[in-house]
């Protein structure tokens, strides 16, 4: 019954888009997803077999479409593309109608009926979507979005004493202004001997085989290790810093960009910055916390953090220097982080420079 959810809302999903692009292409404008919703009682009768399906796991699932051609059109973010069954990882959402029973540990869905879950925590409020998903190792989830009713915590107040500023890298995933240094944990780099040998395993394997399928699980199950090695350790990290802190200076980083370089790629990924960030803005904006992030063209590394000279002759190689001017000794990145925070506080009028 799931997968049959997840095919029918893929299907959806890929007749929702394939219908939306054929009208802009005829028309110049895309039809809406409430027209499209009305189609679909004439789709239905068609296919026997979406009577089966939830009616408005179907109708959300017109949602998706319409936000991707939303964010193509407003942010440039990337044309629509349908999806494939091939893909591990599906999903699909239930508005309402679902029951969660804390007692029993189950949770009673529309069309499927009580499945037995392990429910990790309590929680009160309104609830709303739900959404049932499958990873790529065959685990089930369901996450469910709850409105507790509580207002947002209002912005606290900061100044210089109670502001950090983080300079991220690869050798040191992250260096505070205040002269902390944490390690980079790679994750990847750790598991990479055994991930090769399970995907040379893997490529050897006769295609459509149970062989196969075994060997693509084997290697499923090191990537999903890694992603939640990686997701732990950033989790705790970003608790911590915004916990310590009532402001954050950032950098604004084109991970993207950087990620052409193919002699640093495989590090910068396995770093995963962008999560992180993440991860600092949305628990910041819960506890009333401020991230402050300056321009990723800011001269935070060739600038001296004591008295502002420009050191234009600065490599990457160059891990630490001595200032020509004020000849204090400067760690590299410790340095940057110092710099990252000034900048983002003389932005706010606290200081200075």
């Amino acid at each position: 019954m799931f997968f049959q959810h997840f095919g029918a809302c893929r299907f959806i999903y890929n007749w929702g888009l394939e219908n939306k692009i054929r009208t802009y292409e005829t028309d110049g404008k895309s039809i809406s997803r409430f027209e499209l919703q009305k189609m679909l009682p004439d789709l239905k009768s068609e296919h026997d077999w979406m009577k089966d399906v939830n009616s408005q796991s179907i109708q959300s699932a017109l949602l998706n479409p319409e936000n991707a051609f939303t964010r193509f059109f407003r942010e440039k973010k990337g044309f629509p593309k349908f999806k494939s069954r091939k893909n591990p990882v599906q999903s699909f959402s239930v508005p309402q109608h679902y029951i969660v029973n804390f007692d029993t540990h189950k949770i009673k869905l529309p069309k499927i009926g009580w499945v037995k879950t392990k429910l990790h925590r309590k929680y009160e409020g309104a609830e709303k979507t739900a959404t049932v998903s499958v990873t790529s190792t065959g685990k089930f989830f369901i996450s469910i979005l709850v409105d507790d009713g509580q207002e947002q915590p209002p912005v606290q107040h900061f100044d210089a004493d109670t502001t950090v500023g983080i300079d991220v890298g690869i050798k040191d995933f992250a260096t505070l202004s205040n002269g902390e240094k944490i390690e980079n944990p790679r994750y990847l780099k750790q598991s990479l001997l055994r991930l090769k040998v399970l995907q040379k395993r893997l490529s050897r394997k006769q295609k459509g085989s149970n062989n196969r399928n075994k060997a693509k699980n084997a290697v499923a199950k090191i990537h999903e290790k890694i992603h939640n090695q990686r997701s732990d350790f950033q989790h705790k990290l970003s608790f911590r810093l915004v916990c310590e802190n009532q402001a954050i200076a950032l950098e604004t980083l084109n991970v993207k960009g950087m990620l052409k370089n193919h002699k640093l790629a495989q590090h910068i990924a396995d770093a995963s910055w962008s999560s992180f960030v993440t991860q600092l803005e949305y628990k910041a904006q819960k506890q009333g916390k401020t991230i402050l992030q300056i321009g990723q063209f800011e001269p935070s590394t060739k600038i001296c953090s004591e008295c502002g000279y420009y050191n234009r002759d600065l490599t990457l190689s160059d891990r630490d220097w001595i200032c020509p001017d004020c000849g204090i000794h400067h760690d590299r990145d410790i340095n940057a982080a110092i710099n990252i925070r000034k900048f983002a506080l003389d932005r706010q009028n606290l200081i200075g420079i």
